[in-house]
């Protein structure tokens, strides 16, 4: 990304934000409530236009793409949103057949295994395929949007909050699921969070959306000798220094929450 600008009416998102992804790392991006975390997101994988600047992924413009190369490039990212967003009238395996069914003419019994292997991977037992959304619990929501957000063996997978509202063990299980999802698949993650322990456990590095602009990017160690002020309270604080304390083994905010 460079010189993004992104704006709802008068009101400016962001304004002259750069940022790279390298491949093959999980990048957390975090900042305030307003900061345009999500909308940051949605730029990147087409649904909100920015207002100037050059978004590129895979070496291509997504704003400058072709209806048919768009159609390619989407066939290389996966994408969770924040809760899961899944189809309510359709049922796990026909989500996750549903952007196998869109871009590749397959068979329907081998789009059926497909997902049944997706299923799998994404930590869900066999039966969670015949369920619909409404039988599912928070966790195994999560769980079937990452499934789907997989059908295509992405390379580039887009994560929105994928720990919200889930328990300390749920969201501990799923930090540790994409730490081996992308060390066995080779993924890209771009993730959108606010949870200290996710950032601690999962990512290699993090990017700081503050003053309509990403202020630090790298290591936790590496944003924090900026010495911003909201780095250090958001870092720094009770709840930081329980993350921290996580990662060295000595339990977690989670845990404090719980």
């Amino acid at each position: 990304m460079r010189g993004l600008k992104t704006q709802f009416g008068d009101f400016v998102v962001h304004d002259d934000l750069d940022l790279d992804v390298h491949e093959g790392e999980i990048l957390g991006v975090v900042g305030g409530s307003g900061t345009g975390k999500s909308v940051l997101m949605r730029a990147i994988i087409g649904l909100k236009r920015p207002t100037a600047g050059k978004i590129s992924v895979f070496g291509a413009d997504v704003w400058a793409m072709s209806d048919h190369d768009r159609r390619e490039i989407e066939q290389r990212w996966g994408v969770l949103f924040q809760g899961g967003a899944l189809f309510s009238s359709l049922t796990v395996a026909q989500n996750i057949m549903a952007p196998i069914r869109e871009h590749l003419a397959l068979p329907d019994a081998l789009a059926r295994d497909i997902a049944a292997l997706k299923i799998s991977m994404a930590g869900l037992p066999p039966d969670a395929g015949a369920k619909f959304p409404s039988e599912l619990s928070g966790g195994m929501s999560k769980r079937a949007g990452l499934a789907r957000a997989l059908a295509l063996d992405p390379e580039l997978l887009f994560l929105d909050e994928p720990t919200a509202g889930l328990d300390p063990i749920g969201a501990a299980r799923f930090d540790d699921l994409i730490v081996s999802l992308k060390k066995s698949l080779g993924l890209t993650v771009f993730m959108v969070t606010h949870d200290l322990d996710t950032l601690h456990a999962a990512c290699d590095r993090v990017a700081v959306l503050a003053e309509k602009r990403v202020i630090a990017v790298g290591t936790i160690a590496q944003v924090r000798q900026t010495g911003h002020p909201w780095i250090e309270e958001y870092f720094g604080g009770p709840r930081g220094r329980a993350a921290l304390m996580a990662k060295a083994g000595g339990g977690g905010a989670r845990e404090e929450a719980s």
